[in-house]
């Protein structure tokens, strides 16, 4: 299944011209399509309007980083790869080396271990108020019956009988990590082996509609363009001005659903839909968050030093595209100022395919630090007063200041396909079968245009049917206040 690029969501519409000038459906030209007819050949046509409040359009975050795909049921499933490596946490009797109530070092839930006899681990045991390092050796792991393993200190034969060794002996008082295994001569080989660690999320789409109805009477303000194509294709395409609001609109909100849409809960309103999982929320769920890391003007290096080493801790993606709000841009900026150019310099840009110029053009600003590569630009959804920028006050809990997403693919196991593929950590997924594209619909009814029914008006629907797929989140940042 090809994964094609953000271009618009009717960058690929078709229209054919009329002989005469006949409201017909397929001769509506729309004015909004990006990279479409209109735009690209008669960009003057709007220069008649002055809108106050610029380029209204809060639209261009998926269409910078993310992919749009088909898919043909009512959920999309993805499996995605646990750690390599096996690292845990528990609780550790010190006196008999037993650790129970082990779990997982990211979701902090009770999971089945799999260290096993031989094994050698690195341990961090809490004594009172701080921790020491100690090596340890399994002498019991996953070929017992029950979910406990025993570790033993190379250093005595009991944690107890370690030198600066007081216990708290408090839930999840041991982390350890197996770092490989030990063995005598002769002895017999491993017998269990360590299967992959896999989770699975899903996610299902949400339909979104609009509409815009006219009047037959008001229709006066129809516009015709005479067009003359290579290929024939000439005749007079029509328009009404007014319908061009409603199909901006209703393009933002095809992006503002898959960063706000919510899936309901269990105990909301019986007529509340089954929502959706967007940006935000699967990043709240699954990814980092980051309160307050870049709402003031004093912050430092060392502060988004404190970012690394979040990442460093995930899947330490080398390129990282950060679309902020105005504050966090400002600071982040200052920040930059007071640092050497050997910082902020040496991003390689391949994001960009290398080009820096090309960066530039699209808004972004390119520094590296430690082994990362980052591109930052101004998100204006979050600075618009009649977006985000109503509620992202600096006294605001849960007012978002940014996002910092992966760059590039992630081979994960689709299960509709039944094999591993890459894709984009980000991308779209819209309905679509070979009945019917549900990518973006948008059809003409009334007395006016299609004449598909005796009412003196004329309605243009709009309809998309889609949901995110945010893979590997755990590398997703929201920066929130």
């Amino acid at each position: 299944m090809a994964t094609a690029s953000f271009a618009g969501p009717l960058a690929d519409s078709i229209v054919t011209p009329s002989a005469q000038k006949m409201t017909t459906a397929g001769s509506y030209l729309d004015f909004n399509v990006a990279g479409g007819w209109a735009q690209q050949y008669m960009p003057e046509l709007y220069e008649a309007e002055v809108e106050r409040y610029g380029n209204r359009s809060i639209g261009s975050f998926l269409r910078t980083i993310g992919a749009e795909e088909a898919m043909a049921s009512d959920q999309v499933i993805w499996s995605e790869q646990g750690r390599l490596h096996l690292a845990y946490q528990g609780k550790v009797n010190t006196a008999t080396g037993q650790v129970t109530a082990i779990k997982g070092i990211d979701s902090g839930a009770t999971e089945a271990h799999a260290v096993r006899k031989g094994a050698t681990v690195v341990c961090q045991i809490k004594t009172g108020s701080d921790y020491k390092v100690v090596k340890a050796y399994c002498t019991a792991g996953i070929e017992t019956a029950t979910n406990a393993l025993t570790l033993r200190p190379y250093g005595a034969e009991h944690f107890d009988d370690l030198a600066n060794i007081a216990v708290d002996n408090t839930a999840d008082n041991i982390k350890f990590f197996v770092y490989g295994s030990d063995f005598g001569k002769g002895t017999a080989n491993i017998t269990e082996s360590v299967e992959p660690n896999f989770k699975t999320f899903d996610n299902s789409p949400v339909i979104i509609k609009d509409h815009f109805e006219i009047s037959g009477s008001d229709t006066a303000q129809i516009g015709w363009v005479e067009v003359s194509g290579e290929n024939g294709q000439n005749g007079y395409l029509w328009y009404i001005k007014s319908e061009g609001d409603t199909r901006k609109r209703f393009d933002d909100y095809l992006e503002m659903v898959m960063m706000e849409a919510e899936k309901s809960h269990a105990n909301a309103a019986a007529d509340i839909p089954a929502g959706s999982e967007g940006l935000f929320a699967a990043i709240k769920a699954r990814g980092i968050e980051a309160t307050n890391q870049f709402d003031d003007s004093t912050d430092t290096l060392a502060d988004f030093d404190l970012l690394l080493k979040e990442l460093d801790a995930q899947g330490a993606i080398e390129e990282n595209a950060m679309f902020l709000g105005r504050d966090a841009s400002i600071n982040i900026d200052g920040m930059l100022a007071n640092i050497s150019s050997g910082s902020q310099g040496g991003t390689a840009y391949g994001l960009f395919n290398n080009s820096e110029d090309m960066a530039l053009n699209l808004g972004f600003t390119g520094f590296r630090r430690g082994s990362y590569d980052f591109y930052k630009t101004d998100w204006k959804y979050l600075n618009d007063a009649s977006t985000r920028g109503l509620v992202n006050t600096s006294a605001t809990v849960g007012g978002v200041e940014g996002v910092l997403v992966p760059a590039g693919t992630t081979s994960v196991y689709d299960q509709s396909m039944g094999r591993n593929m890459k894709r984009p950590f980000l991308h779209v997924r819209y309905r679509a079968s070979e009945a019917d594209n549900r990518k973006l619909k948008s059809w003409v009814t009334g007395s006016v245009g299609a004449a598909t029914t005796g009412d003196d008006k004329m309605e243009v629907h709009y309809l998309s049917e889609r949901c995110l797929v945010v893979q590997g989140a755990n590398n997703f940042v929201l920066f929130n206040s």
